[in-house]
C-alpha cells in the first residue's frame, strides 16, 4: 500500500541489455497499449503493455525523455517497473540515423500502398513510429 502524502516513487526501467533508470520521480508519462497513460505517487496498481513511443518522467521540475519499443509496466503505489524491448535516452540517439529510418520506413509503406505486396506493411509501420518517437526524443534532449 501506498503512503499518504508521498511526494515520489521509485522508477526503473529496464531492456534486456541493461538497467536505463533507477531514481525517485515525481511524476510518469508513458505510451501505454492503450493510449498514454501518466503516474503520480500513490498511484492505483496495474500492468500494462507498452507500445512505440516517448516516456517522460520529471524529478521535481527536471524533465527527462526516452524513447521506448515495447515492453510491459507494472505500476504500485511507490514504484513502477518498465520493462522494455529498447529504451534510449535522447542523448544516446543518432538523429541522421533515425531521419534515414523514417526516410525508409515511409518509402517502403509509399511502395506498398502502390501495390507491392512484397512488403510487409506492419514491419514498416513499426519501423516508422521508431523512427519518429527517437526524432521526437532526439529533438527535445539537444
Amino acid at each position: 500500500m501506498a503512503e499518504l502524502g508521498r511526494t515520489s516513487f521509485q522508477l526503473e526501467i529496464v531492456t534486456p541489455q541493461r538497467l536505463l533508470v533507477s531514481d525517485e520521480v515525481t511524476e510518469l508519462m508513458a505510451p501505454g497499449s492503450e493510449g498514454y497513460f501518466g503516474v503520480l505517487p500513490g498511484h492505483i496498481p496495474f500492468i500494462t503493455t507498452l507500445e512505440i513511443g516517448e516516456l517522460t518522467f520529471w524529478k521535481g521540475k527536471e524533465e527527462r525523455h526516452l524513447a521506448v519499443t515495447w515492453g510491459y509496466a507494472e505500476v504500485r503505489g511507490d514504484k513502477v517497473i518498465i520493462l522494455a524491448e529498447t529504451s534510449e535516452r535522447a542523448e544516446e540517439i543518432d538523429a541522421e540515423r533515425a531521419q534515414r529510418a523514417r526516410d525508409r520506413a515511409e518509402r517502403r509503406l509509399r511502395e506498398w500502398g502502390a501495390g507491392d505486396e512484397s512488403i510487409d506493411f506492419a514491419r514498416a509501420q513499426a519501423a516508422l513510429q521508431r523512427a519518429l518517437a527517437r526524432l521526437e526524443v532526439a529533438g527535445k534532449g539537444r
